[in-house]
């Protein structure tokens, strides 16, 4: 081999060939597919040198100068590349790198080792017997046969070479490889090797030594983590405990201002985490708690905004009336206020805070509650004690039709009040587990609905609104409403324990708002534990100034009218508001107000000339015929026809319920009639217009009466043979039910049968008993505002309801006249005026007798 010579450059990624080494590589560069193929033309020798960086395109700078003059051996082409085995023979250094042919050559100079001045010195051959006492080892603790050792080692017998042997299978960094490439002193090169397989034998004898402790320690059970636990335990070996992945985690917990309980177990789960391995299900469980745990509100507060004055201006500028329940607002906020004057009293002239005002809790870490109730508190301390002293409050139940602002006017008690607002809808809800949470055991488990609202607020004393609470369900996962006394109890909500979290988090300074439609879904110990303030429907006067003052100008904006000059008429809005809307609400009539703002904005962007004053008559253009149809009173007096009342989510109304009598031949019954035995005969009772259980049960009680009370009725004696009454309720394809008919149905029957007719300016509401008591109903308000927006004059309701009356506005409570009865006598004497008996009905005679013939 000449001593200089002109080779092809075939760089080393992450590798070094050291002199009389055999190293297979995989090539596929480009100047390295060139450069094997320049050397496989000229005898197949090659300068294999090592990058300093792992580039895809070396250059000269980013070579080292020393490699080694390989000649390529075994070749293998491929997709892509070669697969080749390079066998390494001499150390040579590039004085020179140029690029020919697509590829870099160099201009080496074969380097010779420096060998010691005496090899027979006592020293040197004492080292060369270590190293290859010690590279044996290595080799038979990395699992090598002996006799493949023997057989390796015994046919290399120079110091230099043999150096070259072990450094080349023992496991180095590029960088040490490269120095032990460079070192051309054989005596130097031996003490480095040994250095090295040294500390590989160190090495391996502690992974052996720390593998048995970790299996030790572990067990059967938890082989998996092995790999994970040995890393760990090699870095404490090392002195290297520095990279805890969950110090971050640790110290967002440990700053946190947590009950005693709660961080006992929070520390329980932080060592649990910091020994399981970073990517087993269990830690991704405890991570995934931890991080619930740092997200809530354990101590953070909003100051509660107590002006009067301030919550009177939100609550008025963002609803019109509801007067009944801004009080009740008022009252809270006025109570909260000199509870906190007296407070900040007692600790500015006692220094400490009253021991009263504290209340003791199961997680503190005070000594005893006598150490509570005598120890002076600091100024933080009087926050809060003063917190918890204002923490128990009233739970309200927001009851009444949709529409009429139950969640809105939550939202405006929480900015009145500067706190957080939070919502959840329980509208469907089925499953315990959405309120308390699910157990860590199952798959996916999360905290309940409480817990979330919470997390979202970021403080524990948001205003917390449950929406829809009259539509919990009841299924085989649990009942929700149970689940939710402990939520609303003010006595036990302090330690609410949601089943995911599994420590108790004080809820006592959440202001809890309720909403339903339906009192009668909303279990009884559920009712029993909030304060129901009820929402009744709106009139139309209210809806007007509702449609004036809020909803038109929000639709204008939101339309993009907003400087278009828009005005409505005041027949406008009313023309709207009885036209096309029948609700207790608005939500309908907002969505109406919105259709004439879009259709004017279509006008308006079709460059057509549009009136900017908008009228009844350009309400009807824009809308198209009326929507809604309600009941008006009839124009005259009519036997069997009275007026009845009623009550829907949607709003009161009046509801005509019709009677006819008929005689039939030979005392036979219709096949859908119940008889009646009276002193006088047979009486049947055909019901139609889908009444319910209930208002089917009410007709019969009227028949009864007004059959059993005949003669005090003026019912003539010739009526009661064998007749049948039909009771008929308009609007058929409409489900109907409910006790407060009775009246009706009576007075109806009553006039059938006694030719009387029914006044028609009076609406009536009640439910009836045999003896002919008029017993109490619910829906007073919605009622008489229905009747009174059908033209209705006069109002016969039950002597219990008459402290109802008080609900009713005054501008229609002054337009009516009300009669508050106790008897079902007094309603007939009220209602039925006195006329002659008319004739019965012959035609069905004449159809049953043709019939029996």
């Amino acid at each position: 081999m000449a001593e200089r010579m002109s080779l092809p450059v075939l760089p080393l990624r992450g590798t070094v060939i050291f002199p009389e080494i055999a190293v297979p590589i995989a090539a596929a560069r480009p100047g390295s597919l060139r450069a094997i193929e320049a050397a496989m033309k000229a005898g197949g020798l090659v300068f294999a040198v090592a990058q300093r960086d792992k580039s895809e395109e070396p250059t000269p700078d980013g070579l080292y100068t020393i490699g080694v003059v390989a000649r390529l051996g075994q070749l293998q082409r491929g997709l892509g590349g070669v697969q080749l085995l390079v066998h390494g023979e001499a150390r040579a250094q590039a004085h020179r790198f140029y690029e020919t042919d697509g590829h870099l050559a160099a201009d080496v100079v074969v380097m010779k080792d420096i060998a010691p001045i005496d090899e027979k010195e006592t020293s040197f051959q004492a080292l060369h017997r270590e190293v290859r006492e010690r590279a044996m080892e290595l080799g038979e603790k990395r699992g090598l046969p002996e006799e493949v050792l023997h057989n390796v080692m015994d046919n290399v017998t120079d110091p230099g070479p043999f150096a070259d042997l072990v450094a080349g299978y023992i496991e180095l960094p590029t960088i040490e490889k490269q120095a032990l490439l460079e070192t051309l002193a054989v005596e130097e090169r031996l003490r480095r090797v040994l250095v090295h397989v040294q500390r590989q034998i160190g090495l391996l004898n502690a992974q052996a030594e720390i593998k048995t402790q970790v299996q030790e320690e572990l067990g059967e059970r938890q082989r998996e983590m092995f790999l994970r636990e040995q890393l760990r335990a090699i870095q404490k070996e090392l002195g290297d405990d520095k990279s805890n992945e969950f110090s971050a985690l640790r110290a967002k917990i440990e700053a946190l201002d947590l009950p005693r309980e709660a961080r006992a177990e929070a520390e329980r789960e932080l060592v649990r985490l910091e020994r399981s391995g970073r990517e087993s299900m269990e830690a991704q469980v405890i991570r995934t708690y931890l991080e619930w745990v740092a997200e809530l509100p354990w101590n953070v507060r909003s100051d509660d905004n107590l002006d009067l004055k301030h919550a009177i201006e939100v609550l008025d500028d963002e609803h019109y009336g509801l007067n009944d329940v801004k009080d009740r607002v008022l009252e809270f906020l006025a109570v909260r206020q000199l509870r906190a004057r007296e407070l900040e009293r007692q600790v500015r002239d006692d220094g400490q805070v009253p021991a009263e005002a504290l209340r003791p809790e199961k997680d503190t870490a005070t000594p005893s509650i006598a150490s509570v109730e005598t120890e002076p508190r600091s100024i933080t301390d009087a926050k809060e004690a003063k917190a918890r002293a204002m923490a128990k409050g009233p739970i309200l139940l927001f009851i009444g039709p949709p529409g009429v602002g139950k969640t809105s006017i939550a939202k405006s008690i929480a900015r009145a009040l500067g706190r957080k607002y939070v919502r959840a809808s329980l509208g469907g809800v089925r499953d315990e587990a959405d309120i308390r949470g699910h157990r860590r055991t199952y798959v996916g488990a999360m905290p309940g609905r409480i817990i979330q609202g919470l997390k979202q607020a970021g403080t524990k004393n948001p205003v917390f609104l449950l929406d829809e609470v009259d539509k919990l369900g009841v299924s085989f996962q649990g009942d929700p409403a149970s689940a939710l006394l402990e939520v609303l109890d003010p006595a036990q909500n302090d330690t609410f324990t949601d089943h995911y979290l599994n420590i108790p988090f004080d809820l006592s300074e959440v202001l809890f708002i309720a909403t339903a439609n339906f009192l009668q879904n909303i279990p009884g110990p559920l009712l029993d534990r909030m304060e129901v303030v009820d929402f009744s429907g709106y009139t139309e006067r209210e809806k007007a100034e509702i449609a004036k003052t809020y909803l038109i100008p929000r639709q204008l904006a939101e339309s993009g009218l907003n400087d278009e000059g828009f005005t409505f008429e005041d027949d406008a809005v009313a023309a709207i508001v009885s036209r096309y809307t029948r609700e207790s609400g608005v939500r309908q009539l907002e969505r109406q107000v919105g259709a004439v703002m879009r259709k004017l904005a279509r006008k308006l962007a079709a460059g057509e000339d549009v009136p900017r004053n908008v009228t009844a008559a350009a309400v009807r253009d824009l809308l198209g015929r009326p929507r809604v149809h309600p009941e008006k009173v009839s124009q005259q007096d009519e036997v069997g026809v009275a007026t009845g009342m009623y009550y829907t989510p949607s709003g009161g109304d009046i509801m005509f319920v019709e009677a006819a009598a008929r005689r039939l031949p030979s005392g036979r019954l219709s096949s859908d009639e119940s008889a009646v035995e009276a002193g006088w005969g047979n009486v049947g009772l055909i019901l139609t217009g889908q009444l319910g259980d209930v208002m089917k049960e009410s007709a019969r009680a009227a028949m009864t009466y007004a059959t059993t009370h005949a003669a005090e009725l003026d019912i003539p004696r010739d009526r009661l043979g064998s007749i049948e009454v039909h009771v008929h309720v308009p609007a058929g394809a409409i489900p109907k039910d409910g006790p407060s008919a009775g009246v009706a149905m009576a007075t109806a029957i009553v006039s059938a049968l006694s030719g009387r007719p029914v006044a028609r300016d009076i609406a009536m509401t009640g439910e009836i008993t045999l003896r002919g008591r008029v017993l109490p109903i619910g829906g007073v308000k919605e009622k008489v505002l229905g009747a009174h927006r059908a033209g209705v004059t006069r109002i016969v309701l039950p002597k219990d309801n008459e402290a109802d009356l008080e609900d009713i506005p005054e501008e229609v409570r002054t337009k009516l006249e009300f009669h508050c009865v106790s008897t079902l006598q007094e309603v007939l004497n009220l209602a039925l005026s006195p006329a002659a008996s008319p004739r019965l009905s012959t035609a069905a005679v004449r159809l049953h007798g043709a019939a029996a013939g």
